[in-house]
């Protein structure tokens, strides 16, 4: 997860063979392993385009496309439940079909998918395409976090996943400075272009996924029953894998589950961040309305910063756990502090914003860390797609249902209403220690009966 005993271990080739790393690298902003340099080349294009789309989106569907605000409302929240179904099936058809075929699949029909966005001209045709679009995103989402487990070592996968949010937060900067421009320009055709290019990064993209070479590790079996070979060799208790055929076994295990639900609680944040924090500011306090660029701006630096060095420390479920517990705990203090802004005078408002931010993007660096190993921790070695599909199924409902919530039960309703939200904050992370000790027992007792 972050390095092992003896210093800097040996990497993945970008071949996917075990290649030496070496001990310095030409910039210390360079990852050390070419497999994880490789994927952060295709992370800053996706993530710069999507960028660019995310920017102009908006104002893209409401003025060139003619919807209205309720339409696309409704829109976003079908293509948002597609999302959540999506997941699951994408994880098991990786499983059963491989992993790079159906990630090469699922983003080259989104490719095609946001394309025709240039092309649509009637509500229907948009709730459709919104629906099957989002519906590949999530599961390419699901189906690319199986690929990080199969060619990333298991001791380098989270601190290497650390590096490529890093990386999708810098895209996703650069994305939307592009968006600006576009953005000044308020032209249909600067929109369209923007559609068409974002559309494009993701018809790369398909074409670098193609090539990554996915080696199965050294002491794996091959052939039809490697599968179940495999999951015996783990003898972790936590689902034998199928190949995609059979019960999920991801939805079998309990512990796997509660863990998915916690983690999706703590990832609340993020419409905390994007939606309840704007409209705190804008409505309930006196800050300065540029503050709501200031919080995405304090966010990012932080996380950007602090991401990588936050994986340390998460190299065993407990101490996994233990991270979580951390994270639910900062994320329950900014609430509360981001609640206290209310009734002071501008600049103590805004002072008072920042600091509940900055303490939001302690517990979101910390969260997301232990949440990354837990995922990967307490699923089945053979059954990555499977795993992954039922956990980005978790994180895609909370960010489906999070913006509704976090408007409607926390803002209006003052101080109060921030400290529940930080209450359920701190009671999911410290919940992940007794989760985990429920797959240990769990484990133990998988062990016994084999």
């Amino acid at each position: 997860m972050t390095t092992t005993p003896t210093g800097v271990p040996a990497a993945t080739s970008e071949s996917g063979t075990p290649a030496a790393v070496p001990a310095r690298g030409p910039s210390r902003l360079l990852h050390p392993d070419p497999m994880v340099r490789r994927l952060a080349r295709l992370t800053l294009l996706n993530c710069l385009g999507n960028g660019l789309s995310l920017a102009v989106a908006v104002l893209f569907f409401t003025r060139v496309l003619g919807l209205s605000a309720a339409q696309l409302g409704f829109g976003l929240t079908a293509a948002g439940l597609c999302g959540v179904a999506a997941s699951i099936p994408a994880g098991r058809a990786a499983d059963r079909w491989g992993i790079r075929r159906v990630l090469v699949v699922l983003v080259s029909l989104e490719a095609v998918g946001t394309a025709g966005y240039a092309l649509v001209h009637g509500y229907a045709a948009f709730v459709l395409l919104a629906c099957a679009v989002t519906a590949a995103d999530r599961g390419s989402s699901a189906v690319r976090n199986a690929l990080y487990a199969e060619v990333l070592p298991a001791d380098r996968r989270v601190a290497g996943r650390a590096y490529l949010r890093v990386v999708t937060n810098v895209g996703m900067c650069l994305g939307t400075a592009l968006g600006a421009v576009v953005l000044q320009v308020d032209t249909r055709a600067a929109y369209v272009t923007a559609i068409l290019l974002d559309a494009l990064s993701f018809a790369v993209v398909a074409v670098l996924y193609g090539r990554i070479r996915i080696a199965p590790p050294a002491g794996v079996p091959t052939g039809p029953d490697a599968g179940a070979a495999a999951g015996a060799k783990a003898g972790r208790g936590t689902g034998a894998p199928t190949g995609g055929r059979g019960p999920n076994p991801a939805l079998r295990n309990g512990p796997f589950l509660a863990v998915t639900a916690l983690n999706a609680v703590l990832c609340l944040q993020f419409a905390m961040l994007e939606v309840g924090v704007p409209l705190w500011i804008v409505k309930e306090t006196q800050a300065p309305r540029i503050v709501v660029a200031g919080t995405l701006v304090v966010n990012t630096v932080l996380v950007v910063a602090l991401q990588v060095r936050a994986t340390r420390g998460t190299e065993r479920p407990e101490l996994a756990a233990r991270a979580c517990g951390r994270g639910g705990l900062l994320l329950a203090g900014s609430s509360v502090v981001l609640g206290l802004a209310h009734g002071l005078p501008a600049t103590a408002a805004a002072v008072v914003v920042l600091a509940g931010i900055a303490l939001q993007a302690l517990g979101e660096v910390l969260s997301q860390a232990g949440g990354w190993a837990l995922g990967y921790d307490l699923a089945g070695e053979g059954a990555h797609g499977a795993y992954q599909g039922v956990f980005n199924a978790g994180t895609s409902a909370a960010m489906m249902i999070g913006p509704a919530l976090v408007s409607t039960a926390v803002i209006g309703y003052g101080l109060a209403g921030w400290a529940v939200l930080g209450a359920v904050f701190a009671a999911a992370g410290l919940a992940m220690a007794p989760a985990v000790r429920w797959a240990a027992r769990r484990s133990r007792a998988a062990a016994v009966a084999a």
